[in-house]
């Protein structure tokens, strides 16, 4: 049995092989296949714009993930410096230190010290 994902690839390879396939038989088979029970123009014309669309799209979704990279580069915030995270980093310590402290004092102050003899 396979699972989710296997299947989806498998979907996914036979769309592609078919597609490829078809747009194979389009390009060069045309005059020979397609155009004696489906003449929708020259052979010129035809594949022009089998070559012109699948280029026209490549082009257009290079640039929709352009713009998307930049979309987000200008509307995330720039990093706080290093400096600034090491500084809260510190300062963090120090109040854990501070707090942790007095407990420190209350235990030792709740027992009696006792002194080495020398």
């Amino acid at each position: 049995m396979v699972s989710k994902d296997q299947a989806i690839g498998g979907a996914i390879l036979l769309v592609c092989t078919v597609v490829a396939i078809v747009y194979l038989v389009a390009l060069f088979g045309y005059a020979q296949l397609i155009q004696p029970w489906l003449d929708v123009g020259s052979v010129d014309a035809v594949r022009y714009w089998l070559i012109a669309l699948p280029v026209l799209i490549a082009f257009v979704a290079i640039l929709f993930i352009g713009a998307w990279i930049g979309w987000t580069m200008a509307t995330t915030p720039p990093p706080k410096p290093i400096e600034e995270i090491t500084t809260e980093i510190e300062d963090k310590k120090e109040a854990e230190q501070t707090v942790s402290a007095p407990e420190e004092t209350a235990d030792t102050e709740e027992k009696p010290a006792v002194k080495k003899k020398k």
